[in-house]
């Protein structure tokens, strides 16, 4: 036993080891934090330069007025076990902490958890996340003053349609039984996640495009359900960041982001899946020309830190459940905690760019940079100018590419046409970012191709651009492709 402490004293303390020289009201500020957070053992008799000074007269009558202390002033009431040792010929107690089941514990009305090897005094903000998160629940889990006829059921029609076909869940033919099975609906009242999803709230996702850090030239608000907004916020982040092209075997047209858009888009759902929507600041995004940085309302969760989420071992805490839940099921997101790690491994074949994480206040930011040494960015530009005209002149050299490269291109484009067009008579309410994660092509392309179907009057649009559908205006698509493609020389 002696060994045992002798060994912690050596370790110095910690996140669940504490060292006092006498009992006294720090040690149970310390109880209190320990029983908030993971436990821990507080040890009497030895002072801050770990030296064992040892309890005077320390008997068990005195542990008894400990325990009473420590009832009197801690609410719930604490009884931690104490125990007496003999270390180095003198007496130390051990103060034994669990972590308590429902949280928070306050000492004297306030309100304490460890963090690292000190005691962090609560705020209001923490004390509520702390309350929810010890009975397994979240803020978005409140019902909300709202009646089940102000969602919009048409994306809810939308939305487990995508959950069918991804089959995460079981689901009934009743999209409102189904919503009381994912908890967004109680007693038919909606929740707080189900009007973030599907209604009309006040949270907001505002992006903008900045020459300089004062300057901005292009800027969007949006505050559309999350179903949809996630894929408007990802569209005008395409359309303000670069792409550019390259030819594989001088025949395949190869395209690359100025970052991976499955970046991009992880990053986004992390931002409006785990940010405080307790705070009336919406979430932030600037596009740079060499960079975009992410700022979401909200500190890391409990315990997690900087430096975990660097690593592959992180433990994943979730500040609103019942999003995580939903976009999980629309395997938008993995709930094991993954995302941050598969980010850094899409990287990888994005060099050149730089990834960092910051908790600063009471956001996060997430930020990509394109870090280019000053040394060879000259070197870069003069072999992309070598490129550009080596490449321009083999497209311009028709008798080498025509006869395999142009008709290539055109039976390309027909294809993708082609697989569109069946997409939209399968289901008329698809989008275009699904259109894209189907046939592979970027947002920008489908929607050059949904322009040419609807001014060849080959497709058209029922109802708003949300909420509508798509109604194909011929039989045989594939037919009326080659028909229509004769009549206007319009092409995507």
């Amino acid at each position: 036993m002696n060994n045992r402490i002798l060994n912690i004293i050596e370790q110095h303390e910690s996140s669940r080891v504490e060292f006092k020289s006498n009992f006294n009201s720090d040690v149970i500020e310390t109880i209190c934090a320990f029983s908030n957070a993971n436990g821990g053992n507080i040890f009497i008799g030895i002072n801050n330069n770990q030296k064992i000074i040892g309890v005077q007269n320390l008997n068990h009558e005195q542990v008894k007025d400990w325990v009473n202390t420590i009832k009197m002033n801690t609410l719930p009431q604490l009884y931690p076990d104490i125990m007496i040792h003999e270390v180095l010929g003198k007496q130390v107690a051990e103060i034994i902490v669990q972590e308590y089941p429902v949280k928070p514990v306050a000492c004297r009305g306030k309100f304490f958890k460890r963090f690292g090897s000190s005691n962090h005094l609560l705020q209001a903000d923490e004390i509520a996340q702390l309350q929810l998160m010890s009975i397994n629940s979240s803020f978005d889990s409140f019902v909300v003053d709202k009646s089940i006829d102000e969602l919009d059921r048409n994306l809810i029609d939308q939305f487990f349609k995508v959950l069918k076909s991804q089959n995460r869940i079981k689901l009934t033919d009743d999209n409102l039984v189904n919503l009381e099975k994912l908890g967004l609906l109680k007693k038919q009242t909606p929740t707080f996640a189900a009007l973030l999803l599907f209604g009309n709230h006040n949270t907001g996702i505002h992006i903008g495009r900045f020459k300089e850090r004062d300057l901005i030239i292009d800027d969007i608000l949006i505050k559309l359900p999350l179903f949809e907004a996630v894929d408007e916020a990802l569209r005008f982040i395409q359309k303000n960041i670069s792409v550019s092209f390259h030819f594989e075997n001088q025949l395949k047209r190869i395209e690359k982001w100025q970052y991976p858009i499955p970046v991009l888009r992880e990053i986004l759902l992390n931002a409006i899946i785990h940010r405080d929507y307790q705070s009336p600041n919406d979430i932030i995004i600037k596009i740079f020309d060499h960079s975009i940085e992410f700022i979401s309302p909200g500190k890391l969760m409990g315990d997690l830190s900087i430096d975990a989420l660097m690593t592959d071992f992180y433990i994943a805490l979730h500040r609103n459940k019942l999003l995580c839940e939903a976009f999980y099921l629309l395997a938008e997101v993995e709930k094991y905690g993954t995302g941050f790690i598969r980010i850094r491994k899409r990287l990888l074949d994005y060099p050149d760019i730089k990834f960092e994480i910051e908790n600063t206040g009471s956001f996060v930011k997430v930020c990509l940079t394109a870090v280019v040494e000053p040394n060879i960015q000259n070197e870069k530009s003069e072999i992309t100018k070598i490129n550009t005209v080596t490449t321009n002149s083999l497209l311009n050299d028709k008798s080498l590419f025509y006869n395999s490269k142009e008709k290539s291109k055109e039976k390309s484009k027909e294809k993708s046409k082609e697989k569109i067009l069946s997409l939209i008579k399968t289901d008329k309410y698809i989008t275009t970012s699904i259109l894209a994660e189907k046939t592979q092509l970027s947002v920008g392309g489908i929607e050059k191709i949904i322009r040419y179907l609807k001014i060849n009057n080959i497709i058209t649009r029922v109802g708003p651009d949300k909420g509508g559908y798509w109604q194909v205006n011929t039989v045989d698509g594939s037919q009326s492709l080659t028909q229509q493609g004769n009549k206007e020389n319009i092409e995507p």
